[in-house]
C-alpha cells in the first residue's frame, strides 16, 4: 500500500452496470427499493436496459452509516502481494500484466496510480492492485465474483472488445463452494489469491475500466481520509446478488434515474460522489453505449476530485478543480478563494440539505469524459455523439 501518503486511505470502488430487459418483473433485480413515507412507488416509464449494483451501507459502519454506494473498499496488503505473480504469471512480462496503455502524462495522473509501488516495495502495479481490490470487496459484499478461467485460450485478444466476462454464481461453481470462499475472504482477504488459485481464475482485471477519482474533503466524514479509485464493468445480464449481512445491509439494481429519484424522494441516501458520477451515467440510456464510450475512454485518464466545501448561502457548496473559486493548492486549504484563470467557470455540487443536491456546471470536462446531467431525474441518450 501507499506508505507515504499518511493523510489518506486508498481504496477502490465498482461500478457495475448490468443489462435487462426493457419492462418490470427481471429476476434478479430490485425496484425501485425501499419503502418512503408514501409507501413503495410505482414503477416510473423509464428508457434505461441496464442496472447498476447499489449497496446500503450498515447503520452500525463507522464511515457513511446507511448510505447507498457501489461495491468497494479500503485496499488491502495482499492486494499487493507477490503472490499475485504466480497467479497472473502468463502476464507478469507484459505492462500492467496486459492492461492497456493511459495517455496521461504521468506527471498530471492522480497520485494513487502515478505512484510508483516499485519503490514502495511492491512487484505488483498499482493499476493491477487497485482492480484486484475492486474486484476482491465486490465479491466480498455483493457475491458478485467477477473472474476469467486460466484455461481459456488468447486471453488478452479477447479482453479487448468483450463485456465484463464470466461471473461465477452458484450455478457455475457448488453453492456451498462459493459461499466457503466468500466467508474465508470475509475473514481474511489474503484468501483471495488462495482461492484463485485452487479455482484456476484469474480476476478480470482487463474487464475494469478508468473511470474518476474521488479523495474526501477534509475533516467532512470524519477524521481519516479516503482516496478512491472508481472503476466501470458492464455486464450483459445481472449477476446473482447477495449482500454481506456484515458491513452491507441490503442491495438494489436500479437504473441510474431510478436511484437518483429515490434519493430525491427521500427513500436512501447517496454521498456526492455517487450522486455525480449516476448523473453522469444518465447520458447513457443503452448499456452499449455506455460499454463503448467506457471502453474508449479508459486510456484517456482522470482528474482527482478534490472537494472543498464552503459554506455560502444556507447552503454547502462543494467546488470542484476548474470552478473559479477552486483553490490552485488544495492540500491542506479548507476554504475558497478567487481564481483569476477561470472568472466564469462553475464547477460545484451544491447541498441545501442531505437530501437536496444539484449540480452547476459550465467546464469542459478533461481527459474526454463526460458531464454529468444537471438535471439528473431527465435522461439524455448521447447515442450517435460519441
Amino acid at each position: 500500500m501507499n506508505t507515504a501518503l499518511k493523510h489518506w486511505r486508498e481504496a477502490a470502488t465498482l461500478i457495475l452496470a448490468a443489462g435487462h430487459r426493457l419492462g418490470d418483473g427481471l429476476p434478479g433485480r430490485t425496484a425501485p427499493l425501499v419503502s418512503g413515507r408514501g409507501g413503495l412507488r410505482p414503477p416510473r416509464h423509464r428508457r434505461f436496459d441496464y442496472d447498476v449494483l447499489m449497496l446500503q451501507r450498515s447503520g452500525k459502519s463507522g464511515f457513511m452509516p446507511n448510505a447507498y454506494v457501489f461495491p468497494g473498499g479500503v485496499v488491502d496488503c495482499s492486494d499487493f502481494s507477490s503472490d499475485w505473480l504466480e497467479v497472473f504469471k502468463p502476464f507478469v512480462d507484459s505492462p500492467n500484466f496486459g492492461l492497456r496503455h493511459v495517455e496521461q502524462p504521468i506527471e498530471s495522473r492522480p497520485p494513487i496510480f502515478a505512484t510508483d509501488r516499485l519503490k514502495l516495495g511492491s512487484a505488483v502495479p498499482g493499476e493491477v492492485a487497485l482492480r484486484i481490490c475492486a474486484l476482491r470487496e465486490t465479491f466480498e459484499e455483493s457475491g458478485v465474483l467477477l473472474v476469467v478461467s486460466k484455461r481459456e485460450k488468447g486471453l488478452l485478444k479477447s479482453f479487448e472488445e468483450t463485456w465484463g466476462g464470466q461471473h461465477y454464481t452458484e450455478d457455475e461453481l457448488s453453492g456451498a463452494e462459493l459461499t466457503k470462499w466468500r466467508a474465508l475472504v470475509n475473514q481474511n482477504p489474503s484468501n483471495f489469491v488462495q482461492m484463485c488459485r485452487e479455482l484456476e481464475v484469474l480476476p478480470n482485471i482487463w474487464a475494469l475500466h478508468e473511470w474518476a477519482n474521488w479523495l474526501t474533503p477534509i475533516k467532512k466524514y470524519g477524521a481519516t481520509r479516503f482516496d478512491t479509485a472508481f472503476f466501470m464493468c458492464c455486464l450483459q445480464d445481472i449477476p446473482h446478488t447477495l449482500q454481506d449481512e456484515r458491513e452491507i445491509e441490503g442491495f438494489q439494481w436500479s437504473t441510474p434515474s431510478e436511484i437518483l429519484r429515490s434519493y430525491q424522494d427521500r427513500q436512501l441516501w447517496i454521498a456526492p460522489p455517487q450522486f455525480y458520477e449516476l448523473s453522469r451515467m444518465c447520458r447513457f440510456t443503452s448499456l452499449t453505449d455506455l460499454h463503448r464510450f467506457t471502453h474508449q475512454r479508459a486510456t484517456e485518464g482522470c482528474e482527482q476530485f478534490t472537494p472543498v466545501v464552503v459554506f455560502k448561502d444556507e447552503q454547502y457548496v462543494s467546488l470542484l478543480p476548474g470552478d473559479k473559486q477552486y483553490p490552485k493548492d488544495n492540500s491542506e486549504q479548507t476554504g475558497a478563494e478567487k481564481n483569476p484563470d477561470t472568472d466564469s467557470a462553475l464547477h460545484r455540487i451544491l447541498i441545501s440539505d442531505p437530501y437536496t443536491t444539484t449540480l452547476q456546471i459550465t467546464i469542459t470536462p478533461k481527459y474526454n469524459h463526460l458531464l454529468p446531467v444537471e438535471e439528473p431525474g431527465l435522461s439524455h441518450d448521447v447515442n450517435g455523439q460519441l
